[in-house]
């Protein structure tokens, strides 16, 4: 089975092998489909956030309802990005692609309609397998059908327009629950996939995984949702059966996976001292910044009295930084290598997050947020670009793919244990609308944000030695934003 890695350097029409120049018509069409489905969940994965005062106002929910809200998505998005790849290797990539906007777009649609919190944590479980599908796929058309000259401007183009599309995710997100309702933040993806599908469909080639294709790992993947759920459900719900029943489903996993002829996650991959370490890094570093989502966003609204525009557009500086410093923070990287940029922004952006702790009533956006903000953008800009060509640079280049794939999936793994674990170990009530027992909990929850970064940081700094990206195949190809949700995807090692 051919995996992320294995991509080839050309696509499949009709049996003949051919590269599409992006200057070209068709070129274009492929760039089109895939900014418009990669731009819908990224939007998606911005915005959600920013309306859940709103939800939780009109379905009646609690601070525990706004947690699954969150995390049935991350959940089957963490736990089937992997797989994603892998089923276009092999059932062709522009076909999963097709299926995965539309998948998403019809569990976006019936997230809009859900009457209650019940019906909208279901939804988004089924749209994060819609997620997982269309994620993976979107950058490997570009790989598989785009001419090699031309790659790296087309996922420059890519990039670019998917950080744009995050940065105006939260204020889109607080514009239509403010004015025509948060429903409508899911049902926006709708006119966008049927233009994603259209234009895949008729302008874009199948490609497929050139080889053999070993055994499909679908133990795998269902040992892995149950372990993520069982740990879920413990964290958010305090169940004790829950948390035996992730465990086992873990050790099964990890069990099945290192037996298994092809699998899913090739333990041995993280035999690399480094890329076990930045793994580890990266785990905590995603848990601070979904923590930070989660918490800063809720707390501006319910605490500080901030509209849902507002709200949304306050850690808008820090995804502008990202956009603009990414590129400078993996080019010094590459020259003094990753510890001290890696160290340094994680430990910018634990400051950041320590400041963030002081907001609450009567919050001033000049003098509580925005230093706050700038900091903690400035941290992560220093950190995202060198965590990833650290991945790269740490793993067998043939399996750059595989690599930037666990990577992804760890830090989604890690912002979802973060939502759920962090109001527990907080003492955020279930009422978030109690204004005096929300503060001292988002102070406390902001607290362990800071502390995550730090010991990031500090792993960073104590663990990872030398320039190991002079040795390394590339830097990252995200050239010019790299996301905030989790690392970017990486479809190939050539």
């Amino acid at each position: 089975m051919g995996r992320q890695g294995d991509w080839p350097l050309h696509c499949l029409l009709n049996d003949m092998a051919v590269e599409i120049p992006l200057s070209t018509k068709t070129g274009r069409y492929v760039l089109l489909a895939t900014v418009l489905g990669s731009g819908m969940a990224m939007l998606d994965a911005t915005v959600v956030n920013v309306t859940l005062p709103r939800m939780g106002a009109e379905l009646s929910a609690s601070l525990t309802g706004l947690q699954w809200i969150v995390n049935a998505y991350m959940l089957t998005l963490a736990a089937f990005i992997l797989l994603g790849g892998s089923l276009g290797d092999r059932y062709g990539r522009r076909r999963l692609f097709v299926v995965g906007t539309a998948w998403f777009a019809a569990a976006s649609l019936l997230c809009g309609l859900a009457q209650s919190v019940t019906m909208l944590v279901v939804a988004r479980i089924f749209q994060g397998i819609g997620g997982a599908l269309l994620t993976p796929g979107s950058l490997a058309l570009i790989q598989a059908t785009i001419v090699k000259d031309d790659r790296s401007r087309a996922i420059g183009a890519w990039s670019a327009l998917g950080g744009i599309a995050g940065a105006i995710g939260p204020f889109l997100g607080g514009w239509m629950a403010d004015t025509i309702g948060w429903r409508w933040v899911f049902f926006l993806n709708a006119p966008l996939a049927i233009v994603a599908i259209a234009t895949a469909w008729r302008h874009v080639p199948e490609s497929k995984a050139d080889g053999p294709r070993g055994s499909f790992d679908a133990g795998g993947a269902l040992l892995g949702v149950l372990a993520l759920a069982g740990v879920t459900y413990a964290l958010i719900e305090w169940s004790a059966l829950a948390a035996v029943l992730g465990l086992a489903s873990l050790a099964a996993f990890v069990v099945f996976e290192r037996k298994h002829p092809d699998p899913m996650l090739p333990l041995d991959i993280f035999a690399p001292r480094t890329f076990a370490v930045i793994n580890v890094v990266t785990l905590f570093m995603y848990a601070a910044i979904s923590g930070v989502f989660f918490f800063l966003v809720l707390d501006l609204q319910v605490v500080g009295g901030l509209s849902s525009v507002r709200a949304g557009s306050a850690l808008l500086p820090a995804t502008l930084l990202l956009l603009t410093l990414s590129t400078h923070a993996g080019a010094l990287a590459k020259r003094v290598g990753p510890r001290i940029p890696l160290t340094t922004g994680l430990l910018l952006a634990a400051t950041g997050v320590f400041l963030m702790s002081r907001i609450g009533a009567n919050v001033s956006y000049l003098i509580d947020v925005l230093p706050a903000v700038l900091l903690f953008g400035a941290g992560l800009s220093l950190a995202v670009a060198p965590l990833t060509a650290t991945v790269l640079a740490s793993a067998d280049p043939s399996r750059a793919g595989i690599a930037s794939g666990v990577n992804n999936a760890t830090a989604r793994t890690g912002g979802l244990l973060a939502v759920a674990a962090l109001p527990l170990l907080a003492g955020l009530p279930h009422d978030y609308t109690d204004h005096a027992a929300f503060t001292s909990g988002f102070r406390t929850a902001m607290l362990a944000c800071a502390a995550l970064f730090a010991l990031a940081g500090t792993l960073a700094c104590i663990l990872i030695q030398g320039n190991v990206l002079e040795a390394g195949p590339k830097a990252p190809q995200c050239k010019v934003h790299c996301g905030l949700g989790a690392p970017p995807l990486e479809p190939t090692s050539d």
